[in-house]
């Protein structure tokens, strides 16, 4: 009976480390919401205590197959739009969420309920402070598609001067029609978006992302 009741304290724990990463995610609208992230760390904790219920010469046989296996779903978070990556946040947070299970599972709640105080300050006063860098300081990799690449450049140099963004020319690229322009800015959000406005003011370019 006493072990039966620590199984049910283990799964009830892992529910709610599961639903308190889930609902950050869930109030962020990630892809991966409150009920990804309670089945994620309720699952882990269920494939340990099975793994160490069934022992052998290898008790962590299935406990460990949850590493591999959850790099597939957190693969399937991350998206490449342009030339700007996102949702790796969110797969650590799967990463993470299985963790905090396997730990569950092993018993080892002190490492379970610490490290979950402590991703739920990463993830949610953590986000401020990344705020609060982006707003003094970011760096963006812009693709800018142009008719005419030999007027634009010295136009966009002088520019990046007087507002005093740092630009790196990466590459220069020509198709059928148009030409490419890949550059480096870093500088402030207002500034960067300062640019966003001369870039689409600016006839010239025919399109650009970054």
């Amino acid at each position: 009976m006493d072990f039966d009741l620590e199984i049910a304290f283990r799964l009830v724990l892992s529910f709610a480390i599961g639903t308190a990463l889930g609902v950050e995610r869930e109030y962020r609208s990630k892809a991966a919401g409150l009920r990804t992230m309670i089945v994620i760390c309720l699952g882990s904790t269920i494939f340990t205590e099975i793994s160490i219920s069934i022992g052998g010469d290898s008790p962590d046989r299935i406990a460990s197959n949850i590493i591999t296996g959850i790099g597939f779903l957190g693969a399937g978070v991350i998206f490449k739009d342009g030339l700007t990556i996102s949702g790796i946040t969110t797969a650590t947070t799967i990463w993470i969420s299985a963790a905090l299970g396997m730990a569950v599972g092993a018993g080892e709640y002190m490492i379970a309920v610490v490290s979950s105080i402590a991703v739920l300050i990463v993830l949610t006063w953590f986000e401020r402070v990344k705020l609060l860098i982006e707003n003094h300081h970011q760096v963006r990799t812009y693709r800018i598609t142009l008719q005419d690449q030999e007027t634009f450049r010295p136009m966009l140099e002088e520019n990046m001067s007087r507002l005093g963004i740092r630009c790196r020319f990466e590459r220069d690229l020509k198709n059928e029609s148009h030409h490419v322009l890949v550059c480096e800015l870093a500088g402030g959000r207002e500034k960067l978006d300062q640019v966003n406005e001369l870039l689409k003011n600016d006839d010239r370019v025919k399109s650009y992302d970054y």
